[in-house]
């Protein structure tokens, strides 16, 4: 058995409940009625005060009003509840969750990887600030395919990396952790 087939079905079924449970957790709790929640409006503030803070440091004259995103005088992106990253935290926890792993392990990896993920979203935002500057006509299509492709690609990598260093791995025939065998009963050597 290889395994992919061993894992499979107990990963699916794990994201399927995780998936429902974020769902009701984020529709019905976080953003309920369907405007922007506590949580996503300090995302978003955040978001957009750091990347007005790389700006800065890049030496640019940038601010922030609430969730406004100012560089040069000129007001440039509005970091939205859509944009705050979200969700797409959401998806790389409930990977790790869902895939077979140490739970101390998971304990620290979530958590990193979730600060990575908030840091790739600064540093898009401010990309965007500056792709508005100085390319306007290119911003709409780089806020929605380039640094989508960039962030998820990122997230892929990170997956990867948990499932080739850090996951558990499958039960090997005879273990403890192994499924029964069907069948005859193999003899065995004493």
């Amino acid at each position: 058995m290889n395994v992919l087939s061993q894992r499979l079905p107990r990963f699916l079924l794990t994201a399927a409940l995780l998936y429902v449970a974020w769902y009701i957790l984020y529709h019905h709790l976080i953003r309920a009625g369907g405007s922007s929640s506590s949580l996503d409006e300090a995302l978003c503030r955040h978001i957009a005060e750091a990347s007005a803070a790389c700006l800065r440091g890049l030496g640019y004259d940038s601010m922030t009003k609430g969730t406004l995103l100012h560089l040069n005088g000129w007001h440039v992106v509005t970091v939205g509840w859509q944009c705050d990253g979200l969700p797409m935290m959401a998806l790389f926890a409930g990977f790790i969750i869902a895939y077979p792993g140490p739970w101390r392990t998971k304990l620290w990896f979530i958590p990193a990887g979730l600060l990575i993920i908030h840091g790739l979203n600064i540093l898009r935002v401010a990309g965007l600030a500056l792709n508005q500057v100085y390319s306007r006509t290119t911003t709409d299509f780089n806020h929605h395919y380039t640094y989508t492709i960039i962030v998820y690609g990122c997230i892929f990598w990170f997956w990867t990396i948990w499932v080739r260093r850090f996951a558990s791995p499958p039960a090997t025939p005879g273990s403890p952790d192994a499924p029964a065998a069907s069948g005859p009963i193999a003899p065995t050597n004493a």
